[in-house]
């Protein structure tokens, strides 16, 4: 039986960061992974995603060169074309995930199937032909997978989902989307730009329910302006015969798509030989240290409920490896983890929304918002429709931040550090910013409360400059 250090199971962004972290800090490493290294944001997430929502915003500034005296594109666009870009992004970034690239590090590989056969061992392959290793610890990293809500006929639809759109080498003449979370959003947007006609459905009253208001308000418009058409509060019913049926009209499709949520993979691991409980929803139960109830075995990325983000799902791979390795805890500030809405315009997000804030803080929230109308860059590219939100807390420190404009997944880095750090706006204003630029936003709404407290302090001042002004005579 083969011994390690440490028994990664997954090859996506947490199981990846786990194994090499580990073997940086000389242990004995062994990944295990059942279908391709890189995960699901390599091959059906982050990066086929942003490459399709690349193509169409290419195709959709084609659309719209009318207004400055070139011929501009019309018809649907080559879908086929597009998913050859789509594959060409992955195909370079491959490498970077693949056993070669672990080699030089010390990583060993296996193909094949984890499954518990104790506390501290397991086997990896099919039956009869298993392969038997024992480790001091290991990290749960399967990652998740897509679910379908239980509507009469969906499941019997065969609909595409996230991981299975990447199939398609036809633009579908009517899409509709099951699911107005970020995903769908992403999706729907993209396939309108590329000549889909598209129809976007939401159980719930708005798009991007976990954003604010306004930012839903203003993608939901986006999209609209775009052709989509947003169906919020509409509850599915039943699926049948090509057809989502619901409250008002049925409605037709040529391909359904499904992003309704998605759930851990841990069916198949015989987690219960081991000694690890899983949550109702089935995912690992774990502790602040990642540690699941067998102290042995850590759990990191989706297959904890506590990541939907491939970013934060590498942080806690390492800190998992560490904490166990070497007996370091590497705290997480989820607090300040930022995620972002790759629609156009981007929606970003960290820390407490302003309904948060007012609940924890009560009088003491306030919020700074800026349009951007009064971003210079914005103004000069046409694109005013944005804005930012500064969520103040107590002593004007800033707990929370939205930012919906172009490139607004570069601008909330910045404001995640203030954040993680407890920056008042005074302090975040103090680090100056090239101009012009999209991050001019979060700076003028920190400097707005500068400002305003300059105004507040009026009278002190006023009474120091007589002051001086006496002194000097």
């Amino acid at each position: 039986m083969s011994a390690y250090d440490l028994v990664v199971i997954g090859g996506g962004s947490a199981g990846l960061t786990a194994a090499r972290t580990a073997a940086r800090l000389g242990a004995r490493t062994l990944l295990v992974e059942r279908d391709r290294l890189g995960g699901d944001c390599l091959w059906t997430g982050c990066v086929p995603s942003k490459a399709l929502l690349h193509v169409a915003a290419e195709v959709h500034s084609a659309r719209r060169v009318g207004a400055y005296g070139l011929a501009a594109a019309s018809g649907p666009a080559d879908l086929a074309a597009a998913m050859r870009h789509v594959r060409q992004a992955i195909a370079v970034i491959e490498p970077h995930d693949s056993a070669a690239s672990l080699a030089p590090l010390g990583v060993e590989v296996a193909r094949g199937q984890a499954v518990f056969t104790g506390a501290r061992a397991l086997t990896i392959g099919s039956a009869g032909a298993a392969r038997e290793v024992s480790f001091r610890y290991a990290v749960i990293a399967t990652g998740s997978a897509p679910v379908l809500v239980p509507v009469p006929g969906l499941a019997e639809a065969q609909p595409l989902t996230s991981d299975t759109v990447w199939g398609l080498d036809a633009l579908p003449g009517r899409l509709v989307v099951l699911g107005g979370g970020a995903i769908g959003c992403e999706l729907g947007q993209a396939f309108a730009r590329l000549g889909s006609k598209v129809t976007l459905v939401e159980a719930l009253d708005r798009l991007l329910p976990r954003e604010e208001p306004a930012a839903s308000q203003l993608v939901q418009e986006r999209l609209e302006a775009e052709g989509v058409r947003v169906l919020t509060s509409f509850r599915a019913e039943k699926v049948a015969d090509r057809t989502v049926h619901g409250p008002g009209d049925p409605l037709p499709y040529d391909v359904l798509l499904a992003v309704t949520g998605r759930r851990a993979r841990t069916a198949g691991l015989g987690v219960e030989a081991a000694g690890v409980e899983l949550t109702g929803r089935g995912e690992v139960r774990v502790d602040d240290r990642l540690r699941s109830t067998n102290p042995r075995i850590y759990a990191a990325g989706d297959v904890t409920g506590r990541s939907a983000f491939t970013h934060l799902g590498g942080v806690q791979g390492g800190a998992a490896a560490v904490d166990a390795l070497l007996g370091v805890r590497q705290p997480i500030d989820y607090g300040a983890v930022p995620w972002v809405t790759f629609t156009d315009p981007e929606v970003a997000r960290v820390g407490l929304s302003a309904e948060q804030a007012r609940e924890r803080h009560g009088g003491r929230a306030r919020v700074r918002h800026l349009g951007d109308d009064r971003v210079d860059r914005a103004v000069a590219d046409g694109r005013t429709e944005g804005f930012t939100s500064l969520v103040l807390g107590p002593r004007g420190r800033i707990v929370g931040a939205t930012v919906v404009s172009p490139r607004a997944g570069e601008t909330i880095a910045h404001l995640a550090a203030a954040v993680r750090l407890g920056w008042t706006a005074s302090q975040y204003a103090e680090t100056v910013h090239p101009y012009p630029a999209y991050t001019d936003g979060p700076w003028h709404a920190a400097l707005g409360e500068v400002y305003d407290r300059l105004t507040r302090a009026d009278r002190a001042t006023g009474a120091l400059l007589r002051l001086r002004r006496a002194v000097r005579r």
